[in-house]
């Protein structure tokens, strides 16, 4: 039967006879001078997490290995200089265009109007 159809005067009977239990364990406890908690009174479980102290560590320890393993790299190629460009002397251009003009001397003679 669920809570939700019971009356609200059978709701209290329950609540009653429940404490009702629930002091009758505890005198129980105290006639048997038994140390155990009744399942009433026992705290939820902590589910297990970090502290905040605890993750801080860790990161500190984390920290600390990756500067170690940078500090034994050597260092970063920011200081190497940029490459020239490469040019190309006056005398291999006029050399190039020589044979460029002849090539299209050819191609013209011969009709062409692409190579």
């Amino acid at each position: 039967m669920s809570l939700l159809n019971l009356s609200v005067q059978t709701l209290r009977k329950a609540a009653d006879l429940k404490e009702k239990i629930a002091g009758l364990e505890k005198q129980l406890a105290v006639i048997l001078g038994s140390s155990t908690k009744t399942a009433a009174t026992k705290a939820p479980k902590k589910k297990g997490g970090m502290s905040a102290a605890g993750k801080a560590r860790i990161a500190a320890a984390q920290k600390l290995r990756w500067s170690k393993i940078k500090a034994a790299k050597p260092a970063a190629k920011t200081a190497k200089p940029a490459k020239k460009k490469r040019t190309m002397s006056a005398a291999a251009r006029a050399k190039i265009s020589a044979m460029a003009k002849a090539r299209w001397k050819k191609a013209k003679a011969a009709g062409k109007k692409t190579l």
